[in-house]
């Protein structure tokens, strides 16, 4: 994983069950979950991190799969970016599919997990955005064998954070059997890490239209009244159908939201935004604009 030696000899442990590494993490405090490693290894290769103890979770076999359950699937925390990617996900979770595909490199999506991918919560996580339009929500393991459920979008928002001794067990994602999808730009040809990133889901039942932006911000944002302005003028009833007008106005609202202009002085100026920030929000238009039409199409 590393060709730096470390600077101190480490204690892991490598649990066989969720509970055990609650337990684990428990009675080691200064410990450190690993599951894919590839955030951690990089903070320790670089000397920003060095863990006193490590808490393996690959051997963890409960978390490495998914089921169903009352209209949702659980997902594993311990489930790769490459497991995702393959068809039988896509056909459950389209966006988080083609999010786990975008990921980066081969080894990187071999070894990075969804649990880890949260708990880490870069700005460039590509499975944020997704799991934030679709409102997921997380299983949190505890001590003594509790469990809780949170809202993924409070833990990115740091409104609930993980407690002592907790561990991401499960992802509980609703199951929409309706068009998803992820688009992101990068800085250069091929996988990297996102510029700016767009996650959308229609929720016919509820009439609906879910969006995410992520990278542009420290947690992906949700432009809410974009959302319901563009949900009013699509005819559900006629196979979805919405003028081309509205699908760049909806780009041009939800990158308004997300990088709005400057606040007017106290003189009533009006400061430009500079030349990097509005490519960056003509960027995010443009995703938004696909990302529908794509939905609708």
């Amino acid at each position: 994983m590393t060709t730096h030696a470390p600077q101190a000899a480490q204690a892991v442990t490598l649990p066989a069950t969720l509970d055990e590494a609650v337990a684990a993490l428990t009675v080691m405090p200064a410990a450190v979950p690993v599951a894919g490693g590839t955030d951690l290894m990089t903070a320790v290769n670089s000397g920003q991190l060095r863990p006193a103890a490590l808490v393996g979770l690959g051997k963890i076999s409960e978390i490495r799969g998914w089921q169903y359950q009352d209209g949702h699937a659980l997902l594993g925390a311990g489930l790769t970016h490459a497991r995702m990617g393959r068809p039988d996900f896509a056909a459950l979770i389209p966006a988080l599919a083609a999010a786990a595909r975008a990921a980066g490199p081969p080894h990187i999506r071999n070894a990075g997990t969804l649990g880890g991918n949260i708990a880490t919560a870069a700005p460039t996580g590509d499975a944020l955005p997704v799991l934030a339009a679709l409102e997921a929500t997380l299983i949190v393991a505890g001590p003594g064998g509790a469990r809780r459920e949170l809202p993924v979008s409070h833990l990115l928002a740091g409104m609930e954070m993980l407690r002592a001794g907790e561990l991401i067990g499960y992802v509980r994602v609703p199951l929409l059997h309706a068009p998803q999808v992820f688009l992101k730009a990068t800085g250069r040809t091929g996988p990297g890490r996102a510029v700016a990133s767009v996650a959308l889901v229609l929720d016919p039942a509820r009439r609906g239209v879910r969006c995410a932006v992520g990278a542009i911000a420290p947690m992906p944002l949700r432009p809410l009244e974009a959302e319901q302005w563009v949900a009013q003028l699509i005819d559900w009833d006629n196979n979805r159908a919405i003028v081309p007008e509205a699908l760049n106005a909806f780009g041009e609202y939800v990158a308004a939201a997300c990088i709005p202009d400057p606040v007017p002085a106290e003189d009533g100026s009006v400061q430009q935004l500079p030349p990097a920030v509005l490519h960056l929000r003509r960027t995010v238009a443009a995703l938004a604009r696909r990302a529908l039409g794509r939905a609708l199409s």
